[in-house]
């Protein structure tokens, strides 16, 4: 992999990590034990919370050393091991870019988790009763990183292999 390459996936990383930690600094200091807002008729609504657990508050009840090990641990290795893989074989552009999202809404999540013990979220979205749960900035990198692989890894599956086409 060029330089070039790396360090603008090094710059996409560090942008998505520095929103991340903006937003989630600007949610602890307004929207903090205030009321919900809502916002575009509340398709959009700010709500600040903070989740000890995993995605929709997964494990929070479990007891504190059991979700270090899952929520910080785990994380971190699965984090070190995925950064490994991403770099062992060549991978296309847009494979770079979904692990680079993938790693820096996870990183994200992790740093909240070693500081405060917990992960701030403040989104949610949708129609009436139809809504996600609450999320944040890297929750949203998280799963951007995901479809965008889900769907290069599914189009290049597609693709004929040079066997196939000759």
């Amino acid at each position: 992999m060029n330089t070039g390459r790396i360090l603008a996936l090094i710059f996409l990383m560090a942008m998505t990590v520095g929103c991340d930690r903006v937003t989630k600094h600007l949610a602890a200091s307004t929207l903090a034990g205030m009321p919900r807002q809502s916002f575009l008729a509340d398709t959009v609504r700010l709500d600040y919370a903070e989740n000890e657990g995993a995605f929709l508050g997964l494990g929070s009840e479990w007891p504190p050393a059991v979700r270090t090990g899952v929520f910080i641990v785990w994380n971190a290795l699965s984090l070190i091991a995925t950064a490994a893989l991403a770099l062992r074989r060549h991978r296309s552009r847009p494979e770079l870019i979904a692990l680079a999202l993938f790693l820096a809404g996870g990183l994200s999540n992790l740093m909240d988790r070693v500081v405060r013990g917990s992960v701030i979220d403040f989104l949610n979205v949708g129609v009436g009763p139809l809504r996600t749960g609450i999320f944040n900035v890297a929750d949203m990198a998280v799963m951007l990183g995901l479809a965008i692989l889900v769907f290069t890894l599914a189009r290049s599956a597609d693709e004929p292999t040079p066997q196939q086409a000759g």
